[in-house]
């Protein structure tokens, strides 16, 4: 029983200080309700006409984050895919090489020496041209691969950080892209 009276002492006791908290401010109910209303208003215009269009504009970012990460994937694969064509361009090279040698050597028992080291020197110039091929389609597979990879960081970057960047900004990126590719 006391504890029944003990809480409603602390409750009378509680509502006495809010009332005179509220003299001593000068708290008035209508002031107080107008600014409530007031706050709500302004809380629904902010929510219809700011929030919606700052998470529209935040999932667009993401959407082109994310299209930017696949498109760099994509360019990852094609780059394994011409490392691994020009491999097969080797290797088909080197079959092709060892295939024309040693037809050349089946031939030399019945064909001069001479001609022997005319066919041998052929097949070592389509290898080398082969190579040469190869290589140079790779550098510039890789050339082209970089160049895209550091438009696509340059453009996502600018699209990310809702800035233009300088040319110092984009050399800048560039130089980090390229450092990152080789590593």
């Amino acid at each position: 029983m006391n504890q029944i009276f003990f809480l409603a002492s602390i409750a009378t006791d509680l509502g006495n200080a809010a009332q005179e908290t509220a003299k001593t401010f000068g708290f008035n109910t209508h002031h107080f309700v107008a600014q409530c209303i007031s706050f709500l208003i302004v809380a629904a215009l902010l929510y219809k006409f700011a929030y919606k269009k700052i998470l529209g504009v935040l999932e667009e970012r993401r959407q082109t984050i994310a299209e930017s990460l696949a498109n760099a994937d994509k360019i990852k694969l094609a780059l394994v895919n011409a490392q691994t064509k020009s491999q097969e361009i080797l290797t088909q090279a080197s079959v092709q090489s060892n295939k024309m040698i040693e037809e050349a050597r089946a031939a030399a028992a019945k064909v001069q020496e001479v001609e022997t080291q005319k066919a041998i020197a052929t097949a070592n110039q389509i290898v080398a041209k082969a190579r040469e091929a190869s290589e140079a389609e790779l550098v510039r597979m890789k050339s082209e691969l970089r160049k895209e990879l550091v438009r696509l960081v340059a453009e996502t970057t600018a699209k990310v950080s809702g800035k233009i960047l300088t040319l110092e900004d984009q050399k800048r990126l560039a130089d980090e892209t390229t450092k990152q590719i080789a590593a």
